[in-house]
């Protein structure tokens, strides 16, 4: 296969490597497996318009996206559009939907895994037609954002600090707004402190991820209102990978949701794949099965055979 790589030098781990030395021995990965990868190396403004040159040049076959969940979002977004596959190469805080496939997290590591695979079919969802493969959240995970991009951070060190900051900022006034929703079985209302949906039900025992991209069903999380102590024993909870003990938390699987907020404030905000949006007063919520050509790392696809 031809592959292009666009990696955000601006994301992550990348922004303190050296990338010439980083991309040569990427190529040389990728030819001892019979490919030939090209890398194009950008600053984050220049991700999406470099993806989009990506999927029309001719004879490619694949694209490369590296950098944080914000790149990788954007990357599956145009993946989903053009039906390029997509490769994930996490070099993010979380790296949520790398995860999600059983890439590996070491950069090496993750490009020998996905040079050996090969291409297969994953689940990617979509909020008012915005694609987004890990989750979509209003209320508690906005605010959080919310604070955590109004401060400074220049590391991966430094922002996980910011995400312990704003945990404990959010938890000084935890909000709490009305939605509906509505479902197949009808409408839910209901007083709530945050809702999140994600691109498959997520795993227990871990940061919140989907364990499969495979089962063409959303996860939806309701927290009722909650005091500070609530939302901090919630919050550590999550980071603990044990919040499905909470009885804070509710959840269903489905296929498609509309989220309603019929008292949403101006200047309201989700959020989706870690980037701040405007929220919109009626969210439709989809899952698109086996809608996204990805790169599955070579374990991944001894598993599936």
């Amino acid at each position: 296969m031809r592959i292009i790589a666009v990696l955000n030098r601006d994301g992550g781990t990348l922004r303190t490597m050296d990338l010439d030395a980083f991309c040569e021995e990427a190529k040389a990965i990728f030819a001892s497996h019979g490919h030939e990868l090209e890398c194009r190396v950008v600053s984050g403004k220049k991700v999406e318009a470099t993806l989009r040159a990506a999927t029309e040049t001719a004879g490619v076959d694949a694209i490369l996206a590296g950098g944080g969940d914000g790149t990788i979002s954007t990357a599956a977004g145009i993946a989903f559009a053009s039906g390029m596959p997509l490769g994930v190469l996490p070099a993010g805080t979380m790296n949520l939907f790398a995860r999600a496939l059983k890439i590996p997290l070491g950069l090496n590591e993750a490009l020998q895994a996905i040079a050996a695979g090969d291409v297969g079919a994953v689940d990617i969802a979509t909020a008012n037609d915005r694609p987004f493969v890990h989750q979509f959240g209003v209320g508690i995970h906005a605010r959080l954002v919310r604070i955590r991009e109004s401060m400074t951070y220049r590391s991966r060190i430094g922002k996980m600090l910011a995400s312990l900051k704003s945990i404990a900022a959010a938890a000084l006034r935890p909000p709490e707004f009305d939605a509906e929703l509505h479902t197949k079985s009808g409408v839910e209302r209901r007083r709530v402190s945050g809702i999140a949906v994600s691109n498959n039900p997520l795993g227990d025992g871990h940061i919140p991820h989907a364990d499969s991209l495979d089962r063409g069903l959303l996860g939806v999380y309701v927290a009722a209102p909650v005091t500070t102590p609530e939302l901090l024993r919630l919050a550590f909870s999550v980071l603990r990978g044990s919040w499905r003990e909470s009885p804070m938390v509710s959840e269903n699987e489905v296929a498609n949701v509309t989220l309603s907020f019929p008292k949403a404030k101006r200047g309201a905000r989700a959020v989706v794949d870690g980037e701040l949006i405007r929220l919109q007063r009626s969210v439709t919520l989809k899952v698109h099965p086996g809608a996204l050509r990805v790169l599955l790392p070579k374990s991944a696809v001894s598993e599936e055979m």
